[in-house]
């Protein structure tokens, strides 16, 4: 009897996770279309001159632009520089950054105060620093362009001898590091990046929260793997409606890392058609505790990353995430090429925010190389739950598996390797097929 009602259970598992939602981002989202200038601002400089920033002008002219129009930065012959500290979008207005334009950021902290002297120091509460482009409330803005917003990140601070990024790694031996992201957006729905290079941001590259529709498109990020911590790519949370598309990211934390804190829930989201290279990889969390849910990844590459696909949370800052998909993705040189953690850094007792992955998919995915998967559910009643359909490595001794507290299915496409730990079941009936050939999946960083 006992053996009957774990197999019944085992089944029914084993629907729940074949069988995920097909919900993603439901709006219809095409290509941006850029929209007509009400003003264009001529560069002054042709190299960066810190005492004459552009920041007054360019507020100026975004303040007086109407929705549906754009602020563009235009070249003036040699000039092509221009310099500001934080601007503040304005509702349905674009900021145009025209190809071979560079707006490069601020280095005095005191342009980006929120409090008097609370930017560019390690502090026990961070969040002191404004971002360098900032949109609160303002539903249809956007930021598109050509050219390149510079963040300037391992560049001295004017009257100190440290780097935002030598902040950070001050950071690692306790408090916070207060450093200006490039753009953050919340609350406004319908905000759209569309074919903008963002490099050597401070901080985070871009941070959408508590809105309904984000595009990003065609966008290139750029920071290095190493000396450049906390420089996440895109990091869309608590938010509905998300496309992350067509975009090549290179940094030195998490490519993309959709989180779900405290607060409405992050649904609804789909990633298609873009290239990770060095950075942290394809993550959700680490904060889960708002629950995350209808998450589609497709048409990825992962190349040179520390990690490849990962869910990260602990017991301080957990919650749902299901129904997740993972499709047509190609990994290599990749340390963790599957990484479910759900005890991510955190080395305290546990807590009462519980981390619990399940209806997680993944399908066509080939791994490439060595290195390891680790498939780590909470606890025995927090479970993992996965299911790996034409899921391949091209060098099974090479890689290292681990597994705790899971329920995984395998199939009904190949799979070519074992899954055992404490407290696993597994549920097998691969068939025959051919791994995704990753024909054509890896190409150069755009420019490099």
């Amino acid at each position: 009897m006992v053996e009957t009602v774990l197999e019944m259970r085992r089944l029914f598992l084993g629907l729940l996770l074949i069988l995920p939602a097909c919900a993603q981002d439901t709006r219809t989202v095409t290509e941006p279309v850029v929209p007509p200038a009400c003003t264009t601002l001529n560069a002054q400089m042709a190299e960066v001159d810190e005492s004459k920033p552009d920041t007054a002008r360019i507020q100026k002219a975004l303040d007086g632009c109407a929705p549906g129009q754009a602020v563009v930065l235009r070249a003036d012959g040699p000039r092509n520089a221009f310099l500001s500290g934080p601007v503040h979008l304005r509702r349905g207005v674009t900021l145009l950054i025209d190809a071979g334009v560079t707006l490069y950021a601020s280095r005095n902290p005191r342009d980006y105060d929120r409090r008097p002297g609370s930017c560019g120091i390690v502090d026990d509460s961070g969040r002191g620093c404004f971002a360098l482009i900032n949109g609160d409330g303002v539903d249809n803005a956007a930021v598109m362009g050509d050219g390149t917003i510079e963040g300037r990140g391992g560049a001295k601070l004017l009257g100190q001898d440290v780097s935002w990024w030598d902040l950070a790694e001050k950071a690692r031996a306790g408090g916070n590091q207060n450093c200006p992201r490039l753009v953050v957006i919340n609350r406004s729905d319908n905000f759209t990046l569309y074919r903008i290079t963002l490099r050597n941001s401070p901080n985070f590259h871009v941070t959408y929260s508590n809105g309904n529709g984000f595009t990003a498109w065609g966008v290139k990020i750029w920071s290095p793997l190493r000396g450049a911590r906390n420089t996440d790519g895109i990091d869309p949370g608590n938010s509905t409606n998300v496309t992350i598309t067509r975009s090549f990211i290179h940094t030195g934390d998490d490519n993309v890392a959709i989180k779900a804190g405290a607060g409405r829930p992050t649904t609804n989201i789909t990633v298609s058609h873009n290239h990770f290279y060095a950075g942290h990889g394809m993550s959700i969390g680490s904060n889960t505790d708002g629950g995350a849910r209808a998450i589609r990844v497709t048409d990825l590459s992962i190349d040179g990353s520390d990690n490849g696909i990962r869910i990260k949370s602990n017991s301080s800052r957990g919650g749902l995430v299901e129904d997740v998909v993972y499709e047509d993705v190609c990994i290599r040189n990749t340390k963790n090429p599957i990484l479910m953690d759900s005890h991510y850094s955190f080395r305290g007792a546990a807590e009462d925010k519980l981390p619990h992955y399940t209806s997680i998919v993944l399908r066509n995915v080939r791994v490439m190389d060595g290195g390891k998967i680790t498939l780590d559910g909470f606890d025995a009643k927090h479970r993992l739950g996965m299911t790996f359909d034409n899921v391949t490595l091209d060098s099974p001794a090479a890689v290292k598996l681990t597994a705790v507290h899971g329920d995984f299915i395998l199939g009904p496409g190949p799979v070519n390797f074992r899954i055992e730990g404490e407290d696993v079941t597994v549920t097998k009936k691969p068939g025959e097929g051919a791994p995704n050939a990753c024909r054509g999946k890896f190409v150069e960083f755009p420019g490099k």
